[in-house]
Parts: C-alpha cells; sequence; structure tokens
C-alpha cells in the first residue's frame, strides 16, 4: 500500500525529479492498471478467482476513498444553545461524485455478481485454442477473429431452454451495466474542459476539418443523418474514429466562434450564430448515432487530449471508473453473445457465419419500448432489464426530434435500485442542461431565409 501511494503522490516519476504527471491523470492510470491487473482479458463466462475479486475489492476502495474529501461548501441552517437559528456554512461531497459513484460501485458489484452466476453451469463448455481442430470446427467461423480466446461449445442438440433463458437474462442485465457506463462517462468526458493543446492543433474553420464532402453534406438544406451515414465509407475502425474525430473537431471550431462572435478574432466567422448552431446541432446528432452503432470504438483525439490534461480529482475518477466498467460489461457481453452464437449455430447452422456483422448492444428500434412492455403487463413496472436504450436514455417513440432529451443522460424515470439478484434498481440521476433547441427545431426556423452564406 505504501508503495502504491508513494507512487500516486510522486505522479509516477520515481525519480523525484518533478517531472510526474498531476494527481488527476496518476489516479486516472491507477485505476486503469488496477483494471488490467484484475480482470485482463474475460476469457470464460466464470466467477472470479477469490483472491483476484479480493484484491479488486480492497484497492478499489483505496483509490476511491480519495473522492469522499473531494467536497463543496454549502448553506445549513445550526441551532445555537440559546434556541436561536444562524445559517452556516458546512462542507458536503462534490455533487457530480455523490450520485455517480454509489451507481458506478452498484454497477461494478452487479458485474463481478453476473459472472458469479455462472458458477455452477454446466450447460457449455469452453475447448482450448491449441484443442484439436475436430473440437474446434463447428465453432471455428466465429472464433476467426478471436483466435486467442477459448472456443465456447454446447451439447449436440443446443442448450435447454432453461440455460437459454438465464442466458438472455444475464445478457439484458449486463446491456443496462454497459448503457449506464456509457452515460456517465460521455457526461464525464462532456464536462472536462477542453485543453488549450487541443484548441490550437484546429484548423481555423469546419470546413477544413471535414472536408468538402462532409462538409457540404452537413450544410444541406435538407439534412438526414442516417442517410449521411448511409453515404460515408465506414468499413473499418479507422474511418470510422477519423470521422469521429473530424465532427468533433468541427463542433469545438463551430462553438468557439460563437463564443467569440463579438470579437476580432481570428476565430471568427461572417456565417450567422444561428445557422453555426445548426450545423453544430447536426453534427452532434452524427456524434449520438455513431456511439450508438459502435459501442465499442476507441476513445477519439479529444477524449484522450481531455484525459491527458484533465486537472479535476474527481472527474479523473469518475471518467476512468465508468471507462472501467463499460469495458468489463462490454467484454462479458461479448462472451454471452458468443455462447449464445455457439447454440444458434446447432439449430440452424447455416447461420453461422454472420458473428462479424452482429453487434452486442440491440437496435432501440427493434426493441420493444417501456411503455408496449407495461402494456403488456397489465401496467406493472417493467423489469430494467427489459427496457431498451431509448428507454434508459429517457426517449420516448411518439415524442418529436424537439422534445427529445440529452441522450447522453440518464432519464428521470430510472427508479430502481441493483440488488443482488442482478436487477438494476434506482440509479442515482445524471443531471444535464440541455440550453438549446434541436437541430430540427433550429432548420425550421432558418428554411424561410433561402440565404448562402460562407464559412471563412
Amino acid at each position: 500500500m505504501k508503495e502504491r501511494f508513494a507512487k500516486l503522490l510522486l505522479g509516477e516519476d520515481m525519480s523525484g525529479g518533478g517531472k510526474g504527471v498531476s494527481s488527476a491523470l496518476a489516479l486516472s492510470n491507477a485505476l486503469t492498471n488496477l483494471a488490467a491487473a484484475v480482470f485482463g482479458e474475460q476469457k470464460r463466462l466464470e466467477p472470479m478467482a477469490p483472491e483476484r475479486k479480493a484484491r479488486w475489492r480492497k484497492e478499489i476502495d483505496w483509490l476511491l476513498s480519495v473522492t469522499e474529501y473531494v467536497v463543496e461548501m454549502v448553506p445549513t441552517q445550526q441551532k445555537s444553545k440559546d434556541g436561536s437559528i444562524m445559517e452556516i456554512m458546512t462542507t458536503r461531497q462534490r455533487t457530480d461524485l455523490h450520485m455517480n459513484i454509489p451507481a458506478l460501485r452498484k454497477l461494478d458489484t452487479m458485474l463481478i455478481d453476473c459472472l458469479d452466476n455462472f458458477k455452477d453451469q454446466t450447460e457449455f463448455y469452453y475447448v482450448s485454442k491449441d484443442a484439436d481442430d475436430q473440437n474446434k470446427d463447428s465453432s471455428k467461423s466465429k472464433n476467426d477473429d478471436k483466435w486467442w480466446l477459448p472456443t465456447p461449445k454446447v451439447p449436440v442438440d443446443g442448450l435447454s431452454e432453461a440455460a437459454r433463458r438465464f442466458l438472455q437474462y444475464q445478457k439484458d442485465c449486463v446491456n443496462q451495466v454497459l448503457k449506464a457506463a456509457m452515460a456517465i462517462n460521455a457526461q464525464t468526458l462532456s464536462e472536462m474542459e477542453i485543453p488549450e493543446s487541443y484548441i490550437e492543433s484546429l484548423p481555423k474553420n469546419g470546413r477544413a476539418s471535414l472536408g468538402d464532402l462532409i462538409y457540404r453534406s452537413i450544410t444541406d438544406e435538407f439534412f438526414d443523418p442516417d442517410q449521411f451515414l448511409g453515404t460515408i465509407d465506414m468499413s473499418s475502425e479507422h474511418k470510422i474514429l477519423d470521422l469521429k474525430n473530424r465532427i468533433e473537431a468541427s463542433i469545438v471550431i463551430w462553438k468557439r466562434k460563437m463564443n467569440q462572435k463579438d470579437t476580432k478574432s481570428s476565430w471568427g466567422s461572417a456565417v450567422s450564430m444561428e445557422k453555426r448552431e445548426l450545423f453544430e446541432e447536426r453534427a452532434e446528432t452524427i456524434l449520438i448515432l455513431l456511439k450508438h452503432r459502435f459501442p465499442g470504438l476507441p476513445q477519439s483525439s479529444l477524449d484522450i487530449s481531455k484525459i491527458q490534461f484533465n486537472k479535476d480529482v474527481g472527474q479523473a475518477v469518475l471518467e476512468s471508473y465508468s471507462r472501467i466498467l463499460e469495458s468489463l460489461a462490454f467484454t462479458v457481453l461479448s462472451r454471452i453473445e458468443d455462447v449464445l452464437h455457439a447454440d444458434g449455430q446447432t439449430q440452424n447452422p447455416s447461420q453461422g457465419r454472420k458473428s462479424n456483422a452482429r453487434n452486442p448492444i440491440p437496435k432501440p428500434d427493434k426493441c420493444p419500448t417501456q411503455r408496449e412492455e407495461v402494456e403488456k403487463s397489465g401496467g406493472a413496472e417493467t423489469p430494467l432489464s427489459s427496457m431498451t436504450l431509448s428507454d434508459f436514455m429517457g426517449w420516448s417513440n411518439d415524442q418529436g426530434e424537439s422534445d427529445k432529451k440529452d441522450p447522453l443522460a440518464v432519464s428521470d424515470e430510472l427508479e430502481k435500485d441493483i440488488d443482488n439478484g442482478g436487477k438494476l434498481q434506482k440509479l442515482p440521476i445524471i443531471n444535464t442542461d440541455h440550453k438549446k433547441m434541436s437541430y430540427l427545431e433550429t432548420m425550421g426556423v432558418l428554411r424561410g431565409r433561402g440565404e448562402k452564406e460562407e464559412m471563412c
């Protein structure tokens, strides 16, 4: 313990020469390294070893203990001995940490409990990657892109109905953990200050950042984000990440130009503030779609820059802890998908070679909404495991575009807690201020103008 905290205090510079990283980055790295050492690559659906589980719980408590001393001043009333009441300032844990640290701890517990639930399962087993080809033929196509992982095997006639329902339930629970961790991580990153070094690296206008083709598509009078993504080459992870980097850079540029519209800065432009806000809303819509369609996408240049130069210890802990849980949930979800795929292959072998096209997270528009589930159950409360991404984020299918909430915020309707049985219940609410009109509303205002303005 002394050695670990010595590294934190020295900012990972063991020479003592003052060249260490900030306290925030040191804590972030410590959390990330701990998770890598304890979880590594979760290759099987099986309980964690007791010693690894004990180490995780002990050391995560050490690292999270610092958040108890990140406080803010709040007014409170105090009654004196003579009966008079006066208002004084006292300290309490900062609001974002008070709301989100308990939620992340519960998500952490739920993931570990999910793995523990596979302790007594006998329906499927794993074949080592070094096993002979005869044992691996039936699932070879599934593991072509995961050659280092053991191959899940199921009985010749597939899993029993009870085992299938159990796996699906665990998948739904982990899916909700993934969504909640993603929401907290995205919200924390959005609140981090953009480093000056990142801003200095940007071009001076959105057209240069996006390129002529993407810029024309976003600034066209009629804009459909789904149609736009359909015309972009997203055949590889590198191309998707490049698009995300370009979009985020253009949003930063447009926001800075709106904030400095009254100055004679080099960031200034002749484009109206209303149109630039419209472009920004469209770009943010594309970002949201990218995050939903490709949840396992690596961090963008902006995210990496924010984490590297962030000085806020509380935000560093929230970001790294939620990122760790997001990564673990995504891994567990993939392992469940592997077993379900092996089962599906026994039922319909011709469908066994579609693994690369599958997305572990079901698309919202193909799942029943929370309202439909309530109607089916006669008005009873819907279990969280049956909620879709739209329900969890607080969207409703019958709302217009202009009535959507911030999709990176957790819905106010989520009024349940997480118990040891693997159910999500009562996550603290993550509040975000949505101060702008939706891009469709803004576009409706601007369409009547019909004037074309050029970007600097």
